[in-house]
């Protein structure tokens, strides 16, 4: 009979002892999630705070803008680029309708 009793007692209390541990599971993992969180929170309002600032704003209108202030001068170094083979400078200053129809009357012509 304490056998029968013992085992009662001991099925009753199985299932919420597993819900009480998978709980504390999901606990855990909503606090590493929330600590996730605050960590890129952070990042990102130290970033925002960076973007913000008069000196990165005129960095970026310098560099990406190519903007100056009014007294003065800038000036934009254009690397030189390599002259191609007479026909393909040729080539590419066609319009693409003209590349279109070239490439399709070398489709045509017949095979040598």
């Amino acid at each position: 009979m304490l056998a029968v009793v013992l085992c009662a007692i001991a099925l009753s209390l199985a299932y919420p002892i597993r819900e009480y541990i998978a709980e504390h599971r999901q606990i855990d993992q909503l606090q590493a999630q929330n600590a996730a969180i605050a960590a890129q929170v952070k990042y990102l309002k130290s970033q925002q705070r960076s973007l913000t600032s008069p000196a990165r704003i005129e960095q970026e209108a310098r560099d990406n803008l190519h903007m100056c202030f009014p007294n003065q001068t800038c000036y934009e170094v254009i690397a030189p680029t390599k002259p191609h083979a007479g026909r393909a400078v040729q080539q590419e200053a066609a319009p693409w309708y003209g590349r279109l129809w070239e490439s399709v009357r070398k489709a045509d012509a017949p095979a040598r």
